[in-house]
């Protein structure tokens, strides 16, 4: 062989030979920095920067489930850089995400919030960036899905509940014509008329109220005494009381403040009030009391009427939800202010919980968040207690289980 093909073939040799060392070291970097890539946990650029952007909540988490990056709306659901994921069903979201290319959507409760904040319904949507980080936007939908329930109920009920009222009226009207010629008689038609308007007057202006309620509307937001709270409740129901024979007593802690409005706050107790006296026997009592403890203010109100059944008490906040129906005709009863006493507090982030046994009474627990008083108005006010003499000239503080203390 020649020297120039011996040259030639060693040249050919280590072309092969460097093409393949090339070839395993391209392979080798790109190996490793597919391993980089999947055990990494950088976050991208321009992630953050589209968190801290978005209206909803949303976050970016590892293979633990912990959190890496997170929008300002993800802070009231604990959703903290740094800390795990606080629910099972977002971590089993995020760990479905893993091993797959698309996206999931569930849909879950979640507590926004702490206690007694109900739980808030929540569309989750996941994301994989990488095999190791998970993107989770959560989109909050409670306020959407309880506009869309009040429009499917708002027919059937009202019309329902109108039909009463309406047909009353009407042949009421009639049988004043029909009994001109007798004045005694077309007096006693009038004033069941002038009765059934009152309480069709009164069922209107509580659909209204529950209405503006379960709209996504925000209501107004500052600092509330609830000592003043409930001095107007029971200013409201003290020709009420007096009528009924039955003394309301207010105890328990003062100068506690929340934050929320106090024209639905007075509303929501006031309701609780009439139901506590339209229930009681002639000659009881009813109690108001407060109590501030970790954070968390409780406005009980009890009475020792009739009480309710355990099967009825699921349901007796439900829209025009009667647990005794014969009754509530009697004491003009629209079905509806235990419903607006459960929206109006679940709108100030708190929660509605009920005592009650057949025969010993009921207790209606009103549980909302505590804020400082403001500084300004630090001290209790008691002037105006010793105003009410209707409402009871003894206070005693009384216990959330329906017992005074």
């Amino acid at each position: 062989m020649h020297t120039t093909q011996l040259a030639l073939l060693a040249l050919l040799a280590g072309i092969v030979i460097g093409a393949s060392i090339s070839a395993v070291i391209v392979v080798s970097l790109r190996a490793r920095d597919r391993a980089r890539a999947e055990t990494s946990l950088d976050i991208p650029d321009g992630v953050r920067e589209v968190l801290h952007g978005m209206d909803d909540a949303a976050v970016v988490v590892d293979a633990s489930s912990t959190v890496l990056a997170a929008s300002a709306a993800a802070v009231p659901f604990e959703l903290i850089e740094g800390r795990v994921l606080p629910s099972d069903e977002l971590r089993a979201v995020a760990r479905g995400m893993r091993n797959s290319d698309t996206t999931a959507t569930e849909t879950l409760r979640l507590r926004r919030g702490a206690p007694p904040a109900e739980p808030r319904l929540v569309v989750v949507r996941a994301s994989r960036i990488s095999p190791r980080l998970t993107l989770l936007v959560l989109r909050d939908i409670t306020e959407r899905e309880r506009v869309e329930e009040m429009r499917r109920d708002f027919v059937a009920n009202t019309s329902h509940e109108l039909k009463t009222p309406v047909g009353a009226v009407s042949l009421l009207a009639e049988a004043i014509e029909s009994a001109a010629d007798d004045p005694p008689q077309v007096r006693i038609f009038a004033a069941r008329l002038s009765a059934e308007a009152s309480r069709l007057a009164l069922l209107t202006s509580r659909i209204m109220n529950l209405s503006r309620l379960q709209a996504s509307d925000e209501l107004t937001q500052q600092d509330v005494s609830v000592d003043e709270v409930v001095a107007s409740a029971l200013d409201a129901h003290a020709i009420q009381a007096d009528s009924a024979g039955v003394e309301v007593v207010r105890g328990g802690a003062r100068g506690v403040y929340v934050r929320g409005d106090a024209q639905v706050l007075s509303e929501a107790v006031g309701n609780l009030i009439a139901n506590a006296i339209a229930y009681s026997p002639r000659g009881s009592s009813v109690g108001i009391g407060v109590k501030a403890a970790d954070g968390i203010v409780e406005i009980a109100v009890t009475d020792r009427g009739i009480g309710i059944a355990e099967g009825d008490q699921d349901r007796v906040f439900e829209r025009f939800y009667r647990a005794d129906p014969a009754r509530a005709r009697r004491t003009g009863g629209s079905g509806l202010g235990l419903s607006i006493v459960k929206h109006a507090v679940q709108r100030h982030g708190g929660e509605v919980r009920l005592w009650s046994r057949p025969g010993r009474g009921s207790t209606f627990t009103i549980r909302l968040p505590q804020i400082e008083a403001p500084a300004a108005d630090s001290s209790p006010k008691r002037s105006r207690r010793k105003k009410r003499s209707t409402a009871g000239a003894t206070a005693r503080p009384l216990s959330t289980n329906g017992d005074p203390a």
